[in-house]
């Protein structure tokens, strides 16, 4: 009798972890319904953020970030996966970061993205505008822990970066080393090899331009151990990659297929914290709306002004033509006399 009371005791915990483990990002398993499950989803230091422009404070004392070995990240061949919430590509430690506090080793990165034919996608928004997509570079803190689980539950165990993706007009060329390779990997758990290429340049131009916070993991269980760098430049794709990610993933291993889409957390709360900018922002003290205003505001104002100089120089050039037909007309009676 006690051996089956253990033996159901053991099946309860394996069935309660398993479906702390099941989330997805709608339904009765979705984001809303994370923290019964993951508790720390319900913190006050998610991510990601809707980034105020306004409400940033720029610190001069940001050092720039460093890539090493992004360039030519292995020799080896690069894991590329479909696990059911994204697509990931495993990276090799070879690559990491200098400019934070430690140095961070690479581990992997990963997209996010929205429904077909949504140019709405990215998870981190800056003035509440979001872009088509968004590419997460994970790493961790190689001079504390030895591995990216160990690290990911500490404070300041990881780095991420975060690029923005905006559709633009050409075909990126480095984007399809991952995106010609997805329909190899259409369903949950499936796996394929990805040559070894320049990850670097997935990465925006102007690094040097960047927001700072700590924040949280994204998905469960959204371990609050983040250091964020969201660049404020973006990364460009056309259309029909943007299409290929959308189109080609299922989140599910076999029939019936449910197409991988709208894999992107809502915008957190940001409370008490501060995002550090690296940079100056030009042109933030005012919304689109504002700027239109002004610009309209002045724009009128030179009307105005243009028609009372043209009043007053109508009026004066008829004071003057009055005075001079009265110079004439004294005259002529002059003449007379």
């Amino acid at each position: 009798m006690l051996f089956f009371s253990l033996l159901l005791e053991v099946i309860w915990i394996l069935a309660a972890e398993g479906g702390q483990q099941h989330w997805t990002y709608a339904g009765p398993h979705g984001q809303d319904h994370w923290p019964a499950s993951h508790p720390e989803c319900g913190s006050n230091a998610q991510s990601p953020i809707d980034i105020q422009t306004d409400s940033v404070t720029f610190d001069p004392e940001l050092p720039a970030l460093q890539l090493q070995g992004y360039d030519q990240p292995s020799t080896e061949p690069l894991d590329l996966h479909n696990n059911g919430h994204t697509v990931q590509l495993s990276l090799p430690p070879t690559m990491y970061l200098e400019g934070l506090p430690r140095k961070y080793v690479a581990a992997q990165l990963h997209l996010h993205w929205g429904e077909t034919g949504s140019l709405g996608g990215s998870e981190h928004q800056i003035n509440g505008e979001a872009t088509a997509a968004e590419l997460h570079i994970v790493h961790y803190d190689s001079d504390s822990y030895d591995s990216l689980s160990e690290a990911a539950p500490e404070p300041q165990g990881l780095a991420v970066l975060g690029i923005l993706i905006e559709v633009g007009e050409a075909k990126n060329p480095v984007y399809e080393h991952i995106l010609s390779h997805l329909h190899e990997i259409r369903h949950k758990d499936q796996k394929t090899s990805v040559p070894p290429f320049n990850v670097g340049e997935l990465l925006p131009p102007q690094l040097n331009q960047f927001f700072r916070y700590n924040g949280s993991l994204t998905t469960p269980p959204c371990y609050q151990s983040v250091l964020w760098t969201v660049f404020n430049r973006r990364a460009q794709i056309s259309m029909g990659q943007l299409e290929e990610l959308q189109e080609t993933l299922f989140s599910t291993e076999e029939e019936p297929s449910k197409l991988l889409v709208r894999n992107y957390r809502a915008p957190q709360p940001l409370n008490q914290r501060t995002v550090f900018a690296s940079f100056i922002q030009v042109g933030s003290l005012y919304t689109t709306g504002e700027m239109l205003s002004l610009g309209v505001g002045i724009l009128v104002g030179c009307l105005c002004l243009l028609l009372a100089v043209y009043f007053i120089a109508r009026k004066i050039r008829k004071k003057r033509l009055g005075n001079r037909k009265t110079v004439v007309f004294t005259s002529a009676r002059t003449t007379e006399a």
